[in-house]
């Protein structure tokens, strides 16, 4: 059984950083793409960052370059995304997902396992 499993979010000052961490079991890590989404209160759940098989290659939604930075470590079964400099815009929950597809893959129905999401609130 596959299980995404986020922890980390919380609540936090605008221009405040957290890391948020995604631990995976149940599925072979290093042959999935790995990304990380958002559901805002009263929005549709976007796009935030991904990541390749290997760690080498990342790609970001344009609005988030600069700020948000995805890692992933094969060895532990986990992938990272580090954010600074918060917003309140960014107050949303957090979803890790994984895809055997491949990295340009930007919508949701393209992610074949999530996790439940944890949320993150940054205070003004």
């Amino acid at each position: 059984q596959v299980q995404l499993v986020e922890s980390g979010g919380g609540l936090v000052q605008a221009g405040g950083s957290l890391r948020l961490s995604c631990a995976a079991s149940g599925l072979t890590f290093s042959s999935y793409i790995m990304g990380w989404f958002r559901r805002a209160p009263g929005k549709e759940r976007e796009f935030v960052a991904a990541i390749s098989r290997s760690g080498g290659i990342t790609k970001y939604a344009d609005s988030l370059k600069g700020r948000f930075t995805i890692s992933r470590d094969n060895a532990k079964n986990t992938v990272y995304l580090q954010m600074n400099s918060l917003k309140p815009e960014d107050t949303a929950v957090y979803y890790c997902a994984a895809n055997d597809l491949g990295l340009n893959r930007v919508q949701s129905r393209e992610y074949n396992y999530w996790g439940q999401g944890t949320q993150v609130t940054v205070s003004s």
